[in-house]
């Protein structure tokens, strides 16, 4: 399963291996003696490479296995036993135990080729492993994966397989990705004919693989059922590009094309199998001045973390909320009232219509409302929460706070606690306190706001 977010370039130093980070009170684990910092050498006889592995071969209701203890340095025997439905109990440090496989492409739209030079070396990190788009839902293009990770993916079936497409014509491909580009097609190719199933992606950069290149990639996936998403997100690019300053987000006539292109293959793709299929991401929408599709379009929203459907899933859970706990909205907004304060949710341009939305039908005076934070630091196109940083959030927000609630987005943390730009989430909290206001920290669906809010307020 998929984690809720990204780790944004962890700042804890990678270990190899297995290492136990927690183990369950009561668990066979902790029934056995094993404990936080020891590690797994193998199980049943069978080196472990990655949590996949632990996962295959620890998966009857018993195990035997070898276990390191740092404390004296030795390797110890130990064999669980489990009831049917049972969990270990073993929390790893890390899914991966044998270190990251990075990417061996030169992408014309990568992200990391247009951090500003003092951005921390681990944002630099260009993983393309194909086990973190099982386990975690990463994204990978397949152009580093061998024919012993295609056995094992089949075998397996590590599935979905979550694959950055982009284009499907050879020279295309090798222009936007490099001379690697077609292995990818090849290792797609042999996964689906095995029946792995797979969620696509295309970064569509215009004047690359736009207009025509899109339309003959669009072809090409509908002849595959085993691609049972498509999600076709627009180029990003920063201040630092050297090689794009213009994307769809400028263009809204270019971002009205590519609506208009893919209707057709949306339609076909419901008619015959009931599902949409081929999905365009919220800032197509936006960019184009056209609304977001219903719900039902989404179908289930596979692609939901790729920023498909995320404003249309906001949007109806705001209507919701509003429906069906009026009176608690109402109240914590008379709370702010009696008290003088005020809440600021802090969020990107991008999704600030949105947001303010949410405020609209919680405080109809405005005490609830959306803060938009532009993002200087990265610049260009950038306008996501997710990519808010430390520098222009504390720049933007007034000096003064006092009897403010700020509701901080939790998406701007890494699991370290750590903003893209190496701050703290202590020292923003800190700071937004020494000027007087009460900094809260919130998921970023409606519910989660309203009650953080209210919490705030005892």
């Amino acid at each position: 399963m998929a984690r809720e977010r990204a780790d944004y370039a962890s700042t804890r130093e990678r270990s190899l291996g297995a290492w136990v980070q927690s183990v369950e009170e009561e668990s066979p684990a902790w029934e056995a003696g094993i404990e936080p910092g020891m590690r797994i050498e193998s199980v049943n006889g069978q080196k472990l490479k990655d949590l996949i592995d632990w996962r295959w071969e620890a998966d009857g209701a018993s195990c035997k296995l070898e276990v390191f203890d740092p404390r004296d340095g030795g390797t110890y025997p130990c064999e669980l036993w489990r009831k049917p439905g049972e969990d270990w109990g073993i929390d790893f440090t890390d899914v991966l135990f044998d270190g990251i496989r990075t990417c061996v492409n030169a992408c014309q739209f990568c992200f990391m080729s247009m951090l500003p030079e003092d951005a921390r070396p681990s944002l630099s990190l260009r993983d393309d492993d194909y086990r973190l788009s099982f386990l975690q839902g990463n994204f990978v293009t397949l152009t580093n994966v061998t024919d012993e990770d295609v056995e094992r993916i089949v075998n397996c079936r590590l599935e979905p397989m979550n694959v950055s497409i982009h284009a499907i014509s050879p020279d295309v491909r090798r222009t936007l990705i490099g001379p690697h580009a077609q292995r990818g097609i090849e290792v797609l190719e042999r996964l689906l004919e095995a029946g792995i199933e797979v969620h696509a992606q295309i970064v569509l950069c215009p004047g690359v693989n736009d207009g025509e290149e899109l339309a003959r990639t669009l072809d090409w996936i509908e002849e595959r059922p085993s691609i049972t998403s498509l999600a076709v997100v627009p180029l990003g690019y920063t201040r630092f590009s050297r090689r794009f300053s213009k994307s769809f987000s400028d263009d809204p006539e270019a971002a009205k094309a590519v609506v208009r292109l893919i209707e057709p293959y949306q339609a076909r793709s419901r008619r015959e199998l009931g599902t949409t299929r081929f999905q365009l991401s919220d800032e197509f929408y936006v960019a184009a001045g056209v609304a977001v599709p219903p719900a039902d379009a989404y179908d289930g929203y596979p692609q939901y973390y790729d920023g498909i459907g995320m404003l249309r899933s906001f949007l109806d859970d705001s209507a919701v909320l509003a429906r069906n706990h009026a009176d608690e909205l109402s109240a914590s907004d008379s709370m702010l009232a009696a008290r003088g304060e005020s809440a600021l949710l802090v969020c990107g341009e991008a999704p600030e219509a949105a947001i303010s939305f949410l405020c609209d039908l919680w405080s109809p005076k405005g005490r609830v409302r959306a803060y938009p934070i532009r993002n200087d630091y990265f610049g260009g196109d950038v306008n996501v929460t997710g990519l808010i940083v430390a520098i222009d959030l504390l720049a933007q927000l007034p000096e003064d706070l006092t009897q403010a609630v700020v509701v901080l987005p939790e998406v701007m943390f890494n699991f370290d606690h750590v903003t893209l730009d190496g701050d703290t989430q202590d020292h923003v909290v800190e700071e937004i306190k020494r000027r007087g206001g009460k900094a809260v920290i919130s998921q970023g669906d409606p519910e989660s706001m309203v009650a953080a809010v209210t919490q705030s307020l005892g």
